[in-house]
């Protein structure tokens, strides 16, 4: 049970808008900071501009930062992707990703719901961006809806093979295989809850966009991360801090604001990720419209503590 803090406000109109996290950060009010990578950190191709230094400046405050991610890959690669990209590793506690969450509840077994889960698996995956390993899991992965268990959603680039291949395919033809799924009543466990996410400035479908689909269809399906409050029950039990000494960073309204307020935490909005061009932003670090703002946190039911144009000091 996550206890709920009495300052966080569900009125969009109460959220502060500031330049830098600086006046947040040199309060000590918060121990633990949970911060979100693409969209915040970086683009997937390179930090975005001062968040290292951000980050380092951060750390002097004594502040214990966890990234958390709905990254559909584990922890440890999470953490060595941030190091190639110039990030010091020693200045996090730790990473929790999607992928990570989705590994242990596989593999330990002792939830409820993942204990009743067949071994046969259908795995959309990831092609060109490399796919995911699913060594140590006793999963068999099957090409034939006939033989499946359940689906298990890392990527939205092809298919995985008994093999360990990866047969590239289509958004169309993974829909067409979802289709037949739901019919059968197959269950989904999608491993990055995420629609899309950025890429140097472009947006790429991620396998949240599959896994709606699956529900509109009627599918049933585990979501194993934001904005579900168990990646946020995760990192907090880390670092060993509750909900009032916590505050996520993250650029995704519907994935890390509207998880933060189911979480019971604070929360700060980095308007420079994948809600730019809904916000008319050109380029990075550029200030939005507060009545557009204001607009778009209603339209997604989702309401930030503070609002920054990016991770800066």
């Amino acid at each position: 049970m996550i206890a709920k803090c009495s300052v966080q406000s569900n009125d969009p109109h109460l959220f502060q808008t500031l330049n830098g996290l600086r006046h947040i950060a040199e309060t000590r009010r918060f121990k633990a900071w949970l911060l979100d990578q693409f969209g915040v950190l970086h683009d997937g191709k390179k930090p975005y501009p001062g968040a290292i230094s951000t980050l380092e400046m951060l750390a002097t405050t004594g502040a214990k930062m966890v990234v958390i991610s709905n990254s559909s890959r584990r922890a440890s690669t999470t953490i060595d992707k941030l190091k190639s990209l110039g990030f010091d590793p020693s200045l996090f506690a730790g990473a929790i990703t999607s992928g990570e969450l989705t590994h242990q509840y596989l593999l330990r077994r002792d939830d409820t719901w993942f204990a009743a889960l067949g071994r046969s698996c259908i795995h959309m995956t990831w092609s060109d961006r490399g796919a995911i390993s699913l060594e140590g899991l006793g999963l068999k992965v099957v090409e034939n809806v006939e033989e499946a268990d359940f689906i298990l959603a890392h990527g939205t680039e092809g298919m995985g093979l008994p093999s360990g291949d990866v047969r590239p395919m289509s958004l169309q033809d993974l829909e067409k295989i979802l289709e037949i799924c739901a019919s059968k009543k197959i269950p989904m466990v999608v491993a990055n809850p995420d629609y899309v996410t950025v890429e140097a400035r472009a947006l790429r479908v991620m396998p949240g966009t599959l896994a709606s689909k699956f529900e509109k269809l009627g599918g049933e399906v585990r979501w194993m991360g934001k904005p579900d409050k168990i990646i946020y029950k995760s990192a907090m039990a880390m670092v060993g801090v509750d909900a009032c000494d916590s505050i996520a960073v993250g650029d995704s309204l519907h994935h890390d604001i509207k998880g933060a307020n189911a979480a019971g935490i604070q929360s700060v909005f980095i308007i420079g990720g994948i809600h730019a061009t809904e916000l008319g932003l050109d380029s990075y670090g550029e200030v939005a419209d507060l009545s557009s703002v204001q607009t778009l946190v209603s339209k997604y039911d989702a309401y930030p503590s503070y609002v920054l144009p990016s991770f800066s000091w």
